[in-house]
């Protein structure tokens, strides 16, 4: 049977009179690779400080690795890895003597040290760059020294804070493969990211975290089997005259769920009732919009889903401890997540 990796009980954590992570209950297993997705200010960071130890919960209780999160944090700090979207590295030293550097901290006996860094490099198909200065690394190759630096102490469970962001498509697939690899090894990974592709493609199970909640908890198939048991159709757009004006009146229509946009003309429009589609193109034509083609597909995405549970006001936020936006305009998600 399989044991769990993590385990969180009514975890709730408070900045002042802001609930950021409210009463949150969760079970992840080993050997799992957990997408763990939300919008900005969702309380998904926050979440993820805590269980790294680098917060400590108002609230509730939590084991990581089998570890009591308040009672036995070097014991968890032990267990894991962290990711993190800033990239922590020094620029004047070499790969090797950066991952030298980290290895020394885990106090990794250094002959078990080096050739755990020759194991590591090699996973990432950097050896060759093994004395180079990062400063001479492209984006992508030092993301890729990033991750190895996580497993220097061969943990139990990774955690990867969007590991893929603002890397070139090569890359990307590069590090999503990498993820593989980790999870094969025997190693849970906790994968945050707005790439819904990528959590899609990667999750063997995604939490949705809305308003410090689990809004949804599934497979990414039944999540997507959830919205296309619902009324919500998905259209495809092309306007060759496409503008933002015309994408806010589509997006007003009270049919309308989210707008996506595409490129410069294509438009993926989620939508509930009968006569949604007629009204889209009333709007468009309204508009004075040129309809080069519209094609109705019930086929969701993980995308879709996002939206239906999250909603699609933009969440902006300065900092962790920001007051909550306010949301008194927002269409309520009209899918029905059961």
């Amino acid at each position: 049977m399989t044991e769990n990796a993590i385990e969180m009980k009514n975890i709730t954590k408070k900045f002042g009179d802001f609930t950021a992570v409210d009463n949150l209950s969760l079970d992840i297993k080993e050997n799992e690779i957990f997408g763990f997705l939300g919008p900005n200010g969702a309380g998904k960071s926050t979440t993820i400080r805590m269980l790294c130890t680098l917060s400590n919960p108002t609230s509730g209780s939590a084991k990581v690795a089998g570890y009591d999160l308040i009672k036995d944090p070097a014991k968890v700090r032990e267990n894991i890895g962290l990711v993190a979207e800033k990239m922590i590295m020094y620029d004047k030293l070499t790969a090797a003597e950066n991952l030298r550097f980290f290895g020394k901290l885990y106090a990794i006996p250094n002959q078990k040290l080096e050739d755990r860094i020759d194991e590591l490099l090699e996973l990432v198909n950097m050896q060759e760059w093994k004395h180079t200065q990062i400063s001479k690394f492209s984006t992508g190759m030092k993301q890729r020294i990033n991750v190895i630096r996580a497993l220097l102490s061969e943990p139990k469970i990774v955690f990867m804070d969007e590991p893929t962001l603002g890397l070139d498509p090569q890359t990307t697939f590069s590090i999503r493969d990498i993820t593989r690899d980790i999870n094969k090894s025997g190693v849970t990974v906790i994968l945050t990211t707005h790439a819904m592709i990528e959590a899609e493609a990667l999750s063997d199970k995604i939490a949705i975290i809305d308003h410090g909640k689990i809004a949804a908890l599934d497979t990414p198939q039944n999540l997507k089997n959830l919205i296309a048991d619902s009324d919500t159709s998905v259209f495809g757009a092309k306007i060759t005259n496409l503008t933002p004006k015309l994408i806010g009146k589509i997006n007003s229509l009270d049919v309308v769920d989210a707008v996506a946009q595409q490129d410069d003309h294509n438009l993926k429009i989620s939508a509930n009732g009968t006569d949604a589609l007629n009204q889209i193109i009333d709007v468009i034509r309204h508009e004075d919009g040129n309809i080069a083609s519209i094609t109705n597909s019930n086929e969701s995405t993980l995308e879709d889903v996002f939206l239906a549970v999250t909603g699609k006001t933009i969440r902006d936020q300065a900092t962790e401890k920001a007051a909550p936006t306010h949301h008194g305009h927002e269409k309520a998600p009209k899918a029905r997540i059961r």
